[in-house]
């Protein structure tokens, strides 16, 4: 006979204790590493986040965090986007960002294809970030170097070389040329 055991729930301070030479996930109770994604990724998601926060700071619309900032969801998974926006009205009243991990998903939610990503663990973030109130999502495909845009858990664009990435009504007024997120090297 097996006995069938319960998720595990994490607290802050126990996910804030792991190792820090790691990048986690917490899905159905369980630790998931998420490992490194090469330096190709990261400074995709540093240029793009970068670009980002300058606009959303110049502009008073919220906060812009990179890859290590978990949110906490309605299930008690945790989940880390590559890049993430929070609009200010959800931070009404806050002095000061919690130390810990934001419960709510974020407005916006970029996710940076690596080669050891697969379709179903792409598409199950995004189902998640949707059923948590996410507005907005980006997943950026760097060897093909497009961008689809989701408004629910299907796409609803494909952005490539030549196309803008637009805020929308969730980063009004943001725009950045693909051109320039996927520019070659120029030293």
């Amino acid at each position: 006979m097996m006995i069938a055991t319960a998720p595990k729930i994490w607290t802050d301070e126990e996910f804030m204790a792991l190792p820090p030479d790691g990048r986690y996930e917490i899905v159905d109770g369980e630790l998931i590493e998420m490992g490194n994604s090469g330096m190709e990724h990261g400074e995709l998601g540093s240029f793009l986040g970068g670009s980002l926060s300058l606009y959303v700071r110049a502009n008073k619309l919220g906060v812009i965090c990179d890859s290590s900032t978990a949110f906490t969801l309605k299930t008690g998974n945790r989940r880390s986007p590559d890049v993430s926006f929070i609009a200010k009205a959800r931070l009404q009243g806050m002095k000061r960002l919690p130390q810990g991990y934001f419960q709510g998903a974020p407005d916006l939610a970029v996710e940076i294809l690596s080669p050891n990503n697969t379709v179903e663990e792409i598409h199950t973030k995004i189902v998640e970030y949707f059923a948590n109130e996410t507005r907005l999502v980006w997943v950026i495909h760097p060897d093909e170097q497009y961008v689809l845009v989701y408004h629910s858990p299907s796409p609803n664009r494909l952005l490539r070389f030549t196309d803008t990435l637009d805020g929308e009504t969730v980063v009004p007024g943001f725009a950045l040329a693909l051109s320039e997120l996927f520019a070659e090297l120029e030293f």
